[in-house]
């Protein structure tokens, strides 16, 4: 068992991972890289430990808050379904 245990939605084997992360907050998106993540093998289902989402967060207020400068800017399509 992984310190993330078994994934809460399918029961599957849950394996740390360094993954990108598409952080959406208040109408906002930001793509974090190197996320060291709990992902799900079976489903994909992601978990995150407490100290990651703080630093996520921390991210997030420096970028949208303080004027802080990102180090890439990305271009994304938004369409109605």
């Amino acid at each position: 068992m992984s310190e993330y245990g078994d994934c809460t939605f399918c029961r599957g084997t849950v394996e740390e991972r360094v993954i990108e992360y598409d952080y959406r907050r208040e109408n906002r998106l930001m793509v974090i890289s190197n996320v060291p993540a709990g992902v799900c093998c079976q489903c994909g289902e992601k978990y995150f430990r407490a100290e990651v989402l703080k630093k996520m967060d921390a991210l997030y207020h420096h970028i949208f808050d303080r004027d802080g400068k990102p180090e890439r800017m990305l271009q994304v399509p938004a369409i109605s379904f």
